[in-house]
C-alpha cells in the first residue's frame, strides 16, 4: 500500500525536515506485519513529494495476532490488507512519521506551526460509505476531496463498483494536523482494525484529534468507528470531547447510543468486545466438554449427506444499516427493532422454551432471559469465539442460579442433524439464512424443519428491495451476506418450506414499512400443523 505527500512550498525540500527523513536516503522501518519504507520519488525546491510504502507480510501480520484474537480461518491469509490502505497504514504512519505527527523540529522551529500547500494521495483505501463518506470525513478539515470509486473490474462494468476508491486530499494544512487526519480517519473508513482495541485507544485518538475532532460534524460516526463501535470505550472518548468544546455529553451521547444495552450484558460489555464476527469452522470431532455454567462446545452430530459445515450464522446489526443517518436522534436502530420484534411475536405465540439458532454474541439470548416467561432458553452458534463472548456478555459467572438452570449455549452447524435442538416450542432464525451458502440451504431446512420440528420458527432476513433508501449502501448489506432476497423470493422460500415439512407461514414487516420498497427487513412466522 502506498502514501504519497506532496508539497508546493518553497523550498519544497522542507518537508525532509518535518518528516525527519532526508531526501537523498531510502529507509527502511520495520513493523510486527512487514516493512514500511520511506522514499522520495521527486525532491526540488519547487516541488517534492515524499511516499511511505509498507510492504505486508501476510504470514507475519497472523503471526503478531494476540492468542486471545478471533480465527478467521483462509481469511486470515486471504484477504486485502498487503494492498489496500487501512488500520496498518495508519499504525505504520504513526510510528515512522512519530515526531512529525507531534508537531516538532528542532532544525526548523518555525516549520510545524506554518500551514504548506499539500497532496496527499492513496491509491487503494477501503471506504465503507463511498466517496459520499470520505468528502463528509475531509472536507470539514479543510480538504478539497477527490474521491473516485474503483470499479469491481473494468472489463465488466456491469458487475458495478468495490468498496474501494482513489483518495486525493488537496489543502493548505500543517503537515501534523495532515498526518493525524489520516491517522485517525484511515481505520475510520475502512470501519474496522487489525489489532485489539483496548482502553489506551481513547488517549490514542484524543491526542490525534486534537484541535479538530472535538468541533467535527462526524465526531460520533468518527468515535465509534475509530473504536470499533466499542460503546464504553465511545462513551468515554466523547465524554473527553465535551470538556474540550463547547457541547456537553448529554448533546454528543445519541451519536453513539445506537443500541440501549440490556440490563444483563451492559456491565461485560468492555471486556468482551474484541471480537467481531463468527469463526467460519465448527470445532474438530472429540470428547464433548461440557461446563458447569451449562456451556458445552460438542462436535456436531452426523453430518447430513448433501453439505459441509454452514457459514457463520451470526445475528450481527447490518452494517450498512447502522451508518445510515436516522430520520431523528433517537429513531431506534434496525437491529433493536429487529429483535424487539421477535420477542413480541414470541410471547404472543405463547412460547416457553425458545432456541437461538446463530445466536451470535447472545444479544436475543440476554434479552430473553430478562424476561421470566421463557422457563428455557438455549442459544447454539458454530463459532466457539462468539460462545464465549456470548456467555461473558451474559455474565454468567454471575449469574443468579435460578437464571443460569434456564440457559444452555452449545456449538453446532445448521446444516448437521443435532439432537441437543430437538423439543423447544420455538425456534428462531434472526438474520441467519442469508449467511448461509444457497446450495446449504437444503440441509438447513431439513435440520431445523424436519429434525429439530419446534412448533414455531421464526425467521428474519433483509429485504433486499428495500436497500435503495440507504445513501451509502454498495452492495449487499453486509461483507457476509451470500445473497438478500426480494419480498417475492422471502415468500417463495418459506411457502415451499412451509408446505414441504407440515408448516402454516405468515409474513410481517420489520421496521418501517415503505409503500413503495417494503421494509427493511422480513418475517416469516411459521406455525406447525397440528396434525403434522
Amino acid at each position: 500500500m502506498l502514501l504519497t505527500i506532496t508539497t508546493t512550498a518553497s523550498p519544497a525540500t522542507d518537508l525532509g525536515f518535518l518528516l525527519h527523513k532526508h531526501p537523498g536516503r531510502v529507509q527502511e522501518f520495520g513493523q510486527s506485519f512487514g516493512t514500511a519504507t520511506v522514499f522520495y520519488p521527486e525532491a526540488g525546491e519547487e516541488r517534492c513529494t515524499a511516499a511511505l510504502m509498507l510492504e505486508v507480510d501476510p504470514i507475519a501480520l497472523v503471526r503478531s495476532r494476540g492468542k486471545g484474537s478471533p480465527d478467521f480461518s483462509l481469511s486470515q491469509y486471504v484477504n486485502d490488507r498487503p494492498y489496500a490502505a487501512s488500520s496498518l497504514l495508519a499504525v505504520a504512519l504513526g510510528d515512522v512519521f512519530r515526531t512529525a505527527r507531534a508537531g516538532r523540529c528542532k532544525a526548523r522551529p518555525q516549520l510545524p506551526g506554518t500551514a504548506l500547500p499539500l497532496e496527499l494521495r492513496l491509491p487503494a483505501l477501503p471506504c465503507r460509505g463511498g466517496p459520499d463518506l470520505a468528502r463528509r470525513l475531509f472536507e470539514p478539515l479543510g480538504w478539497e476531496v477527490d474521491a473516485q470509486e474503483v470499479p469491481l473490474d473494468e472489463g465488466f462494468p456491469e458487475w458495478g463498483e468495490s468498496r474501494y476508491v482513489r483518495l486525493t486530499l488537496r489543502g493548505t494544512v500543517r503537515l501534523a494536523d495532515a498526518l493525524n487526519h489520516l491517522y485517525v480517519l484511515l481505520p475510520v473508513l475502512d470501519d474496522g482494525k487489525h489489532y485489539w482495541i483496548a482502553p489506551d485507544e481513547v488517549d490514542k485518538l484524543i491526542r490525534a484529534g486534537e484541535g479538530w475532532l472535538s468541533g467535527h460534524p462526524e465526531r460520533g460516526l468518527i468515535t465509534r468507528r475509530y473504536l470499533g463501535r466499542r460503546w464504553a470505550l465511545a462513551r468515554t472518548a466523547l465524554a473527553r470531547l465535551a470538556e474540550l468544546g463547547d457541547e456537553t455529553e448529554e448533546e454528543l451521547e445519541p451519536a453513539v447510543a445506537e443500541e440501549p444495552i440490556p440490563e444483563e450484558t451492559a456491565a461485560a460489555e468492555l471486556a468482551v468486545a474484541e471480537a467481531e464476527a463468527s469463526a467460519q469452522a465448527f470445532a474438530a470431532s472429540g470428547e464433548a466438554y461440557t461446563s458447569t455454567l451449562h456451556i458445552t462446545f460438542d462436535a456436531p452430530g452426523p453430518p447430513d449427506a448433501a453439505v459441509g459445515a454452514s457459514g457463520p450464522l451470526d445475528s450481527a446489526p447490518d452494517a450498512a444499516v447502522q451508518e445510515s443517518p436516522a430520520p431523528e436522534a433517537k429513531a431506534r436502530p434496525l437491529n433493536v427493532r429487529r429483535r424487539e420484534a421477535v420477542l413480541a411475536k414470541l410471547e404472543e405465540l405463547g412460547a416457553v422454551s425458545v432456541i437461538d439458532l446463530g445466536c451470535g454474541h447472545g444479544e436475543l439470548v440476554g434479552a430473553l432471559l430478562v424476561r421470566p416467561g421463557f422457563a428455557r432458553v438455549a442459544g447454539m452458534d458454530v463459532s466457539s469465539m462468539a460462545l464465549t463472548i456470548a456467555a461473558r456478555k451474559l455474565r454468567l459467572d454471575r449469574m443468579p442460579d435460578a437464571k443460569r438452570a434456564r440457559l444452555t449455549l452449545f456449538q453446532g452447524a445448521l446444516t448437521y442433524t443435532d439432537k441437543r435442538i430437538k423439543g423447544y416450542d420455538a425456534a428462531v432464525l434472526m438474520e441467519v439464512v442469508e449467511h448461509v451458502d444457497a446450495p446449504r440451504l437444503a440441509a438447513l431446512e431439513r435440520v431445523v424443519f424436519g429434525h429439530a420440528q419446534p412448533r414455531h420458527v421464526l425467521v428474519t432476513t433483509p429485504n433486499i428491495e428495500h436497500n435503495v433508501r440507504y445513501e451509502f449502501l454498495t452492495g449487499l448489506r453486509h461483507p457476509d451476506h451470500r445473497f438478500e432476497w426480494t419480498r417475492a423470493e422471502f415468500a417463495a422460500w418459506a411457502t415451499r418450506v412451509a408446505a414441504e415439512h407440515g408448516y402454516q407461514v405468515a409474513f410481517e414487516p420489520v421496521g418501517d414499512d415503505d409503500p413503495e420498497v417494503g421494509p427493511p427487513t422480513q418475517m416469516g412466522v411459521f406455525t406447525r400443523d397440528q396434525l403434522s
